[in-house]
């Protein structure tokens, strides 16, 4: 069955059976969400090449001034 088909199939059900269908692919995507964090609780961070990676940036020595710096910059731009 095609994408289409499938889909053609679906608008034919009452409102009602619809809705279940929903449902139905909401609970799996919850499911699927679940392993996805399941699986990222398994990374090992400590060794992972994207922690740090900004480790030896002199402009980021302190974040907040980093912060208030970028913002004031971007919003001086929206203002002006």
């Amino acid at each position: 069955m095609t994408h289409e088909e499938l889909l053609n199939e679906f608008l034919s059900l009452p409102t009602e059976a619809q809705r279940q269908v929903i449902n139905f692919i909401a609970f799996f995507l919850k499911y699927r969400e679940t392993e996805l964090i399941s699986q990222a609780k398994n990374v090992d961070l400590i060794n992972d090449p994207f922690i740090g990676m900004w480790r030896d940036r002199q402009d980021l020595a302190d974040s907040t001034a980093w912060v208030r710096s970028v913002r004031e910059n971007e919003w001086s731009k929206s203002r002006g």
